[in-house]
């Protein structure tokens, strides 16, 4: 039974901690709605356009902002009370949310229009995302940093398993449809307003960052000189750039299962149930040492799934494949934000988890877009079963040119781990309750 029950997500930050439960709960009720925004903007671009490409340049509207923005708010981040900056972020996407509902209430059905709001939405993103990121190590302390992760990390794969099948029963109703998706987002930002209101302050520890060149180069550079961290960011890259092709799902949907919009929905569904699984029974995650190893095992079982799904012979299989992808990707997430965390000295983590946002962000659009192109050049199945083999291959190609990656291993509990391949960096002193990730949703995933 005490065997057994190792096995299951550790729940003590949960018990614990008021403040990360009232986090945890908000922020999982806000992202099941931003699930339906997502799955309805996807829906509405291929309806309008019945074309992959299309579908894939939402990737070009989320990526170019998120990484002009995301690169330069990080010492924003560090300079300024992160709970404050997440209250107005979040209540500026909210009113982007409102305005994707407007749109569809008015049944304007302007594709320029819907890649513009989700630019807004992905500039809004690359700075809310990095400032939530700064949260758990500031509310838990350093034993509990693995087992929040895998919290953090379980709210999202709950968000990936009801989000979408809700958003394709809600989409396939008569008299709800995709305007009836965005409206429910738009309230659900009522939840994570609560859950961050209620937070103590969250300034940086030590010295706050003053924003401009220099800021932003002294977090590049920590990161150049980090195989370690530079490791991590590289194989969640390989993943997201060639094993993500969330673009092609409408397509294979429409070739192989009529388009049903119930199906499509399954799709998603599928890859949250199977890390929905992961995540429940990630009890053991942070006992494993070999995390660097560990992450590129995870990324390459990652990419033999999606090559799987693309040439799986019925809806069963299909969604099998989709659901061994996300058991991999809940626990590559883990493993990735623990890594970052333990690596990243606080007076740096803005700028870390702002690089750390547009990696898992970026990426993900990234591969969209090459997704969309491969499969406009050849077929959507061709485009889906060589981006699963290029992640295996890439991989292996991290695991081989960056050794040190590969042999990290997790700081012992209640040590915290100095940055990797890098000068010798000052301990940063320890603010009220101080101790890190993100679940990059993303959104990124």
């Amino acid at each position: 039974m005490a065997d057994r029950r190792r096995l299951l997500a550790d729940l003590t930050p949960l018990r614990e901690s008021a403040a990360f439960r009232r986090l945890w709960a908000g922020t999982t009720l806000s992202s099941v709605g931003g699930a339906l925004t997502a799955f309805a903007v996807m829906l509405q671009v291929y309806d309008l356009t019945h074309s992959s490409l299309a579908v894939g340049a939402i990737g070009v509207a989320q990526m170019v902002p998120t990484i002009a923005v995301g690169v330069l708010c990080g010492p924003v981040v560090d300079a300024i009370d992160r709970r404050k900056l997440v209250l107005v972020t979040s209540g500026c996407l909210a009113l982007v949310s409102a305005a994707l509902a407007a749109q569809a209430f008015a049944g304007l059905d302007l594709l320029w229009l819907l890649y513009a709001l989700v630019a807004v939405q992905s500039s809004l993103g690359a700075v809310d995302r990095p400032a939530r990121s700064t949260f758990v190590p500031a509310l838990l302390p350093p034993g509990q940093l693995a087992a929040g992760l895998a919290l953090n990390r379980l709210s999202f794969q709950i968000m990936l398993t009801a989000g979408p099948a809700l958003a394709g029963l809600i989409a396939a109703a008569p008299h709800l449809g995709l305007r009836a998706c965005y409206l429910v987002d738009t309230v659900s930002f009522t939840a994570a307003l609560y859950g961050v209101a209620r937070l103590p302050r969250m300034r940086p520890a030590g010295a706050p960052a003053r924003p401009g060149p220099r800021a932003v180069a002294e977090g590049i550079g920590f990161i150049r000189r980090s195989q370690v961290i530079g490791g991590a960011f590289l194989a969640d890259l390989a993943a997201t750039v060639f094993g993500l092709p969330l673009a092609l799902f409408p397509a294979i949907n429409a070739e192989r299962f009529g388009g049903n919009p119930r199906t499509l929905g399954l799709f998603a569904t599928a890859v949250g149930a199977g890390g929905l699984v992961s995540a429940a029974f990630s009890g053991r995650v942070g006992h494993i040492a070999r995390q660097g190893r560990a992450m590129l095992v995870t990324v390459a079982v990652w990419g033999a799934a999606f090559a799987g799904f693309a040439v799986a012979p019925g809806l069963w299989l299909t969604l099998g494949m989709l659901a061994v992808a996300g058991a991999a990707d809940a626990y590559t997430v883990v493993f990735r934000g623990a890594i970052v965390a333990a690596a990243t000295p606080d007076r740096l983590r803005g700028r870390v988890m702002a690089a750390d946002y547009v990696v898992g962000a970026g990426g993900g659009q990234l591969g969209s877009l090459e997704a969309g192109v491969v499969a406009s050049l050849t077929s959507p199945v061709i485009s889906a079963l060589a981006g699963g083999l290029a992640t295996i291959a890439a991989a292996l190609v991290i695991g081989l040119t960056l050794p040190a990656f590969a042999r990290y291993r997790r700081p012992e509990a209640g040590q915290r781990a100095g940055p990797a391949e890098g000068p010798p960096e000052r301990p940063a002193a320890r603010g009220t309750g101080q101790a890190r990730t993100g679940v990059t949703a993303s959104s990124a995933r």
